[in-house]
């Protein structure tokens, strides 16, 4: 048989000794020789000639063919030799594979193994963790229960995939039951100890709180958000007590009694509960911010019921010593608690200072510093530095002007124009309208606002350019700029306000005019005229003015439009009932109004120019609506589905309140509308919620050449009487 696949072995070998000429070059690199008989284009004849190159030479033709015949045998037995290492191969590599095989399995079996016994231990310490969970959380043993509880959690992770086994799935079930009593067992626990009504237990807190705090922290964070909520509420509900609105100590003058109560509250605290709580609550900050809370909004709520008795001297006080509150807060905490954001360590005080007892001045104190007048400026803290800046002091903002006012009086002379003087209060019907010299103070004090916030902006960008590196992110004058912008909105409003309280009364005459009355259609109404010439007597000052900063006298003219126009249709529906040539009457004056109103950059001056884009489309679009609710009152109510249909067409909203007044305007009593709103419910269905395509009936606006024709025919009546 070893014969056999020798001999197949060669023939194979045979067959594959046709080599291809790179095969050849790489093993002529790798083996070179001489020997004529290795050369890949060996040549028999050639060979046979340089062994035997004359006649003389074949007289030792024996002996060279005795050494080809040992050089052929020599050849055969290295063949064979290769052979046979090569069958020895084959059988040796499937014993090793065999053996191989073995080993993994053996290998797969020793780690299947080892994981079951890991499996087992990890669930025979679950099943014995929660028996002693569940005995401990009854005798409340906090401490061991702390340290058990977490290993427990971290054990029950290992079977999370085992959840399908029921007795896997009761014990995860037993944990989650063990949690939930212990978490309503700790609340009972502290509500026992401080409760929400009645004095604190004396003597301090026990070892049991102590470990109870270890185990909320394991538990629902709800837990213990609802731990710290209580214990400072009823930490601060003496402070609402002794500082109620109708107490003496409540009021201004006496505001540093209440930091001075707080700071001994922290000292009573740390004494007495600093070790109950762990480190990283931050309870010491959380009482001193929630007290900050409460106290913004008790000042805020006693300031507003006594506005009258707040006096410079008393507010500018107030004011001082709330922030230098807020300053010793930002010396004492981090800031931590003021936001969701990572909680940092705080830093200990030294241990040789009370950090609670700086500076607490006397009752005497406070009325010396307010005899001398020392606070003549509120202090300015330092807001970027300081994370408790305005916690408690933003409730005196709304009580600022007191200062201005005060500032107004000392440094206006006779008669002199200031901000405050601007901001007219209106009484009665009457309405106080700026004069000219007023209205250039608005539009100074707006240019000049707009001078203050580019060269702020450019400011700050200079000083980012020259400080250090480090420094740039602390540059920031956003604040500045913010009140600039609000001064420029603020002049804006005004302006808009005294035009727009200038027009009200001719609103009010046309609402009133009798328009069923009305006989025949002539020139444009007096309320129209009234309108114009307030119009011609603001907007070119307001535009000569505005020179300057042409896109802020552009936001003027959108705030008026905006204003003006939705107030023109609401008086327009008021203008009830309307006869047939009343209604032409309104459609001639609203037409009027519109070429006013387009007209109104441009008007009065002697270069006309084309008005904004965006301008011109709040006034087409809010005029174009007047006009078509007066082209569906001057048209017959019957048949009632041409008539709905009309009103469909002429107006984008179609809603059953704008056409219910329509219909007042046009004089119809209730019991002759009900059918019509009938109608309109038919025939503009309302649409399912959020569902694309809604009131589509209502964008089947006509064209400007379908409907205006009538409008044209006024406009030429209009031109002809100008």
């Amino acid at each position: 048989k070893m014969e056999e696949e020798e001999l197949e072995f060669v023939e194979e070998l045979e067959a594959v000794l046709q080599l291809t000429p790179e095969v050849q070059l790489a093993i002529e690199q790798v083996f070179p020789s001489q020997d004529p008989l290795d050369r890949a284009d060996f040549n028999a004849v050639e060979y046979i000639n340089t062994l035997f190159p004359t006649e003389q030479s074949l007289a030792n033709i024996d002996e060279v063919v005795n050494k080809i015949r040992l050089k052929i045998r020599r050849l055969d037995d290295n063949i064979r030799t290769v052979v046979r290492g090569q069958t020895n191969v084959g059988q040796d590599g499937r014993q090793v594979k065999e053996i191989t095989r073995d080993i993994k399995q053996l290998d797969h079996a020793k780690r299947h193994l080892t994981t079951s016994i890991t499996t087992l231990n990890h669930l025979h310490m679950l099943a014995g963790g929660v028996d002693s969970l569940e005995a401990m959380t009854r005798r409340r043993q906090y401490g061991e229960v702390a340290n058990l509880l977490q290993g427990v959690m971290n054990v029950l992770e290992h079977f999370h995939k085992y959840m399908g086994i029921p007795q896997i799935r009761q014990l995860s079930e037993r944990v989650k039951a063990a949690q939930t009593e212990l978490g309503q067992q700790i609340l009972v626990d502290f509500e026992e100890a401080f409760p929400s009504q009645g004095t604190k237990r004396p003597g301090g807190p026990s070892n049991v709180l102590r470990d109870a705090c270890l185990v909320a922290n394991i538990l629902d964070p709800r837990i213990k958000q609802e731990i710290i909520k209580k214990f400072i509420k009823q930490h601060l509900s003496e402070y609402l007590v002794l500082f109620q609105e109708n107490q003496d100590v409540a009021w201004l003058d006496k505001i540093d009694r209440r930091y001075a109560w707080v700071k001994r509250q922290l000292v009573d605290y740390e004494e007495k509960y600093g070790r109950m709580f762990p480190r990283e609550w931050y309870m010491t900050e959380r009482i001193a911010v929630e007290f900050c809370h409460v106290t913004r909004a008790e000042l805020a709520k006693i300031m507003r019921a006594r506005a009258k008795e707040i006096e410079v001297k008393l507010l500018l006080f107030a004011i001082q010593r709330t922030t230098n509150f807020e300053g010793f807060l930002a010396k004492r905490f981090s800031g931590c608690t003021l936001s969701d954001g990572t909680l940092k360590k705080l830093e200990s005080p030294p241990p040789s200072t009370n950090p609670f007892l700086e500076d607490e001045p006397t009752p005497e104190m406070e009325e010396l510093a307010m005899e001398k007048g020392e606070l003549d400026q509120p202090k300015k803290p330092k807001a970027p530095d300081n994370p408790f800046h305005g916690i408690v002091s933003k409730c005196f903002e709304p009580h600022l002007y007191v200062y201005i006012e005060s500032q107004d009086k000392t440094t206006t002379s006779s008669g002199g124009l200031t901000i405050s003087s601007l901001l007219k209060e209106k009484e009665g019907s009457e309405v106080a309208k700026f004069t000219l010299e007023e209205l250039c103070l608005i539009c100074s004090i707006l240019s000049t606002a707009e001078y203050c916030l580019a060269t702020t902006q450019q400011l700050e960008e200079k000083l980012k350019e020259k400080v250090d590196v480090s420094l740039t992110e602390r540059i920031n004058l956003m604040g500045e700029m913010d009140t600039f912008s609000t001064v420029i909105s603020s002049s804006i409003q005004l302006l808009v306000q005294d035009l727009d309280a200038a027009c009200d009364p001719a609103l009010t005459a046309m609402s009133k005019m009798q328009w069923q009355n009305v006989e025949h259609v002539g020139d444009q109404s007096p309320y129209v005229t009234s309108v114009i010439l307030h119009i011609k007597q603001n907007v070119p000052i307001i535009r000569d003015n505005l020179a300057s900063t042409r896109k802020y006298f552009t936001q003027f003219c959108i705030k008026f439009a905006n204003s003006f126009i939705p107030k023109f249709i609401t008086h327009l529906f008021k203008c009830k009932p309307i006869s047939m040539v009343g209604a032409e009457q309104l459609l001639l004056d609203t037409h009027s109004l519109k070429m006013v109103l387009l007209d109104l950059p441009s008007i009065g001056s002697q270069v006309v120019r084309k008005a904004p884009a965006s301008y011109t489309k709040i006034v087409v679009k809010g005029m174009t609506r007047a006009e078509m609710i007066l082209k569906v009152v001057m048209a017959p109510h019957e048949p009632l589905v041409v008539f709905v249909d009309n009103y469909i067409k002429l107006l984008t909203d179609c809603n059953a309140e704008t056409f219910q007044k329509i219909l007042d305007m046009k004089g119809l009593k209730r019991s002759e509308q009900s059918s019509m709103l009938e109608l309109l419910r038919q025939r503009v269905p309302t649409p399912p919620s959020g569902a694309e395509g809604s009131s589509s009936l209502c964008l089947m606006a006509p064209t400007p050449e379908q409907e205006s024709s009538r409008i044209r025919k006024l406009e030429k009546l209009i031109k002809k009487r100008l």
